[in-house]
């Protein structure tokens, strides 16, 4: 593949990648969304991040099987818990860091 060949790849990456963003903004940027819908819309966030750090933190080996004396868990507690009372995400990060370090130690 020569250059244009490669350019005309990343452009059409590129536009395959913005317009999915580009499109339901501009749609709906001028339109006030029902409540229902934003308060729906608002639960996402936290859905996919409970949907990718579960697993992490649940389960374990090759064939998943439910672990609850992994590490990631017992780290993750004390951590929520400091980010609850807190709000703070640098002392959050922070936190997590340095009780995972101690479990790793520990174990």
């Amino acid at each position: 593949m020569n250059l244009r060949g490669y350019l005309v790849l990343v452009a059409g990456m590129g536009l395959v990648t913005y317009l999915p963003r580009f499109l339901p903004l501009f749609a709906l940027a001028r339109r006030r969304l029902p409540q229902w819908l934003t308060d729906w819309l608002s639960l996402i966030p936290v859905a996919l991040l409970s949907a990718l750090i579960a697993p992490i933190l649940f389960t374990g080996g090759t064939p998943r099987h439910l672990e609850l004396g992994r590490p990631e868990l017992w780290v993750a507690l004390p951590t929520f818990l400091f980010a609850w009372k807190t709000r703070s995400l640098g002392g959050t990060v922070l936190v997590g860091m340095v009780l995972f370090w101690l479990a790793k130690l520990a174990l």
